[in-house]
């Protein structure tokens, strides 16, 4: 049996590492991930070498990210029409990006890997019974019970399993044409159609008459009937990401191969944790969550564990301010970080800290508050100079109702019509798209 000491980058169990399962069975633990480690890699090196290198281009104004997908992932919702509204959504909302930035975008999905969660609560409480809260499916099952709140290890097994499958069918729709432009393009014009959202079609419109004069020029669309797609989950697992990073063959680096693009969540982003310190090692581009209690100290020691040497497109810092917040909170901290002179992407989260309850206690959040904070964010970077980088949203490609407004009006009384998600709300199809015109606009702006 090969044992943890044989793996240099273990050194994270050295560290204090916050919001981890408890496991009744260490012996089952080690099992398991004996088993990851022989199990091929989800990801490869020189994909993840790509995307450093595009989020490179983003942290310095030459392109834009646009990552987004669901708050935490399902086993059950795993299927192959609930990933490709996900795809369909993400490109629906680059196409319109990339006409209102004119520039590329980045596409990474919150997928193939985010099945865990942190909790502000490590235990529930229903009629007077106390069970461990439910964290995601890669630790627990939603149902209230003591057999199903139990942390399971080989729930990590269908960890692995469920995102091979997701990363196989990401790859063949956006390698098999189901990409191509033209096609997403006619997606946006449906989207467009309805009246509620009249006020896009000018744009819509615009990159109608784009697309066909390119046709006419003769570009060449073969080119363009693929995209990269890239996979991103908060590394929350530690068993988990570290039986998944591998010693690449090429130049002896570790990579993470459990997805392209890892983040570090606010909650276990202490410099001196054990999530810094499994991450510090790896070549994946890395993100880290920073909220309105992030001091610009804090943000520098991350550099100084994280990058240290400043390599472009290895480090972003992910905004989670609040719409309120943001435009006292942010500059600082911008201009410290472009005081210290190494590269950082910087990527606006507007979902997490503007999350709100309804009097009848449905957790949700409001589309404008939402808008408000990306504005804020883009405000920001103006004010010091420095580059947006990108966004990053929690969406499904499904019309559920768990935001409020948008142009459809959604109001707290609709809410409970397809209330889906077991932990977070997320932003439907529709307001997906919205969202990507109102940014598209605000790129159009601030590159003018």
């Amino acid at each position: 049996m090969i044992t943890d000491q044989s793996f240099p980058w273990d050194t994270w169990r050295t560290f204090a590492a916050k919001h981890q399962p408890n496991y009744a069975d260490a012996g089952e633990v080690a099992a398991v991930t004996e088993a990851l480690r022989r199990r091929p890699p989800l990801v490869f090196a020189g994909e993840v070498d790509d995307l450093r290198q595009q989020v490179a281009l983003a942290g310095r104004g030459e392109a834009f990210i646009l990552m987004g997908g669901d708050c935490a992932e399902t086993f059950a919702s795993t299927t192959a029409d609930q990933i490709r509204l996900k795809i369909q959504t993400l490109l629906q909302m680059a196409v319109v990006l990339t006409y209102g930035a004119s520039l590329p975008i980045v596409k990474v999905g919150r997928i193939a890997g985010q099945y865990a969660k942190p909790r502000s609560n490590p235990t529930e409480e229903r009629d007077g019974v106390e069970l461990p809260s439910y964290c995601g499916d890669a630790v627990n099952d939603h149902e209230f019970t003591p057999a199903g709140r139990e942390p399971d290890p080989n729930r990590l097994l269908d960890v692995y399993q469920y995102s091979a499958s997701t990363l196989n069918l990401i790859r063949a729709f956006t390698k098999g044409g189901y990409a191509d432009m033209r096609r997403v393009h006619e997606w946006n014009r449906g989207f467009t159609s309805n009246p509620a959202y009249a006020r896009y079609e000018a744009l819509a419109q615009e990159i109608n008459r784009a697309v066909k004069f390119m046709e006419a020029a003769g570009a060449d669309f073969e080119a363009l009937r693929v995209v990269d797609l890239y996979a991103s989950h908060e590394a929350l697992l530690l068993e988990y990401e570290a039986a998944m990073t591998r010693i690449d063959s090429r130049g002896g680096d570790l990579y993470n191969t459990s997805g392209h693009f890892l983040w570090i969540g606010e909650r276990t982003r202490q410099p001196q944790g054990a999530h810094v310190e499994l991450l510090a090692g790896v070549r994946n581009p890395v993100g880290v969550k920073v909220g309105p209690n992030a001091s610009a100290d804090d943000l520098l020691q991350l550099i100084d564990r994280l990058n240290p040497q400043g390599e472009p497109g290895r480090l972003s810092f992910i905004t989670r301010m609040g719409a309120e917040k943001i435009t006292d909170l942010l500059p600082p901290l911008l201009q410290a970080v472009k005081d210290d002179g190494r590269e950082v992407t910087w990527i606006c989260d507007p979902m997490h800290g503007n999350t709100i309850q309804t009097a009848s206690g449905v957790k949700t959040r409001d589309f404008e508050t939402i808008m408000r904070e990306v504005e804020g964010f883009f405000a920001s970077h103006q004010e010091v100079g420095t580059a947006p980088g990108g966004i990053h949203f929690e969406l499904t490609g499904d019309d559920v109702t768990e935001v409020l407004g948008g142009s459809e009006h959604l109001g707290e009384n609709e809410l409970g019509k397809r209330y889906e998600t077991l932990v977070d709300p997320r932003l439907n199809h529709q307001q997906s798209l919205e969202m990507a015109f109102r940014v598209g606009g605000l790129l159009r702006a601030a590159n003018s």
